[in-house]
């Protein structure tokens, strides 16, 4: 589950326009006015191009180049919303927004590349988890590595048992994607943790692997 993050929105006198605007969107994909919804990828307002493209993707329109200007929109909130869509989009590729610039991009490009699978992405997903300094960022990452599940992802995971508690707790729950002694090892040292959060959740994975035995 991705950690929650306030959403961008539209302020001061735009958000009312901001919001007719979406309804209008939203009524022209239910009546299957695809060139309405697709003229709106182009809307001066983030809001309403972040709008078009959740239409077009959920009505199975969203081509590759819709993608691809969603994911470099200048605008981080479309380029947040194209990442939540991950699963409507295949074929796209979220691992350049690693290295985006703002952190709630990099986020939701973490949960994008878990929700996918991408296992070319754990590489640059390890670096995340270890080093990016918002801690959202690197717990979003080390979900992403259990989720992807490749061993190549592993150290890092058991690195950020090191983390602050929110990471710590998404680590324990990582780790039920790997095997090993130094996996249940490491699983056994977080039932001291000093947070019970992470204490639950270790022992939580160590019951249904079957290592709960001392």
């Amino acid at each position: 589950m991705r950690a929650e993050r306030a959403p961008a929105v539209d302020v001061g006198a735009d958000a009312l326009a901001g919001a007719r605007r979406r309804g209008e969107i939203a009524l022209a994909a239910r009546a299957g006015d695809w060139a309405t919804v697709r003229a709106a990828l182009d809307d001066e307002r983030p809001s309403a191009r972040a709008g078009a493209l959740v239409a077009l993707a959920r009505g199975g329109l969203a081509g590759p180049r819709d993608v691809a200007r969603a994911l470099s929109d200048r605008d981080p909130a479309v380029r947040v919303t194209a990442c939540e869509l991950a699963a409507l989009l295949p074929g796209a590729d979220f691992r350049p927004l690693l290295d985006d610039a703002d952190p709630a991009v990099v986020e939701a490009a973490s949960f994008a590349l878990g929700e996918v699978g991408d296992s070319r992405a754990v590489a640059r997903l390890a670096t995340v988890a270890r080093a990016h300094p918002d801690p959202l960022c690197r717990e979003a990452a080390v979900a992403a590595l259990g989720a992807i599940g490749d061993e190549a992802g592993r150290a890092a995971v058991l690195a950020a048992l090191g983390d602050v508690p929110a990471v710590r707790r998404r680590a324990a729950v990582a780790l039920a994607a790997f095997e090993g002694p130094e996996v249940v090892a490491a699983l056994r040292g977080c039932l001291a943790d000093r947070d019970w959060q992470v204490r639950q959740a270790a022992a939580e994975v160590l019951s249904l692997s079957g290592e709960d035995r001392c």
